[in-house]
């Protein structure tokens, strides 16, 4: 969970002002709503890991909370801090076991924990490709990523968080092809 809060926090550091409305690999999202979707992923993955739930609506058209009233022009760097408090609470060995709420929804913590790591490591990639910064994979990251989306992505397709899977080879490294069940083309460029 550090590594892939810590790429996506890289990530979040390249972003300028003039790129908030540059066109992601992620579907509707530009740039200032990636930002602000990896805000509120942070806020549910801290409170998935301490097990309380998170009654407000990630997906109204409002800010995550601790970035109301921030100028969008500072949200980027105002990101990485929840994301490290989310790395955080997700070192606590007791956070991946039992159960703990997805919001608002009960699930196994053993699912919750792999489901925002990949949330970090494949927006923090979708927003570095949008705005041409580098983003370094380490291949147990990408091992990690993979084995979290490969028994997800039925269910994000079903769900309508993950685009229809794009056909990666099966030699190419564990990310791009998690990021090819997660329904991304690994070359996709802005």
């Amino acid at each position: 969970m550090r590594a892939a809060s810590d790429l996506a926090a890289t990530a979040l550091a390249a972003v300028r002002p003039e790129q908030l409305t540059a066109p992601t690999p992620c579907g509707d999202y530009d740039v200032r709503a990636l930002v602000d979707h990896l805000a509120w992923a942070a806020l549910l993955s801290q409170r998935s890991a301490t097990g309380m739930p998170l009654e407000q609506d990630g997906s109204s058209l409002r800010p995550a909370p601790f970035l109301d009233g921030v100028p969008v022009e500072q949200w980027a760097a105002a990101v990485p801090v929840e994301l490290d408090t989310a790395a955080d609470a997700w070192a606590d060995r007791a956070a991946w076991e039992g159960e703990t709420l997805l919001g608002t929804t009960p699930m196994p913590a053993g699912v919750v924990g792999p489901l925002m790591l990949a949330e970090f490591a494949v927006h923090g990639w979708d927003l570095a490709r949008a705005i041409g910064a580098g983003y370094d994979v380490p291949a147990g990251l990408g091992e990690a990523v993979l084995a979290a989306v490969e028994p997800l992505a039925p269910m994000g397709r079903d769900g309508g968080w993950y685009g229809a899977a794009v056909p990666v080879p099966a030699d190419a490294p564990a990310f791009d092809r998690a990021l090819g069940l997660a329904g991304r083309d690994p070359g996709w460029r802005a």
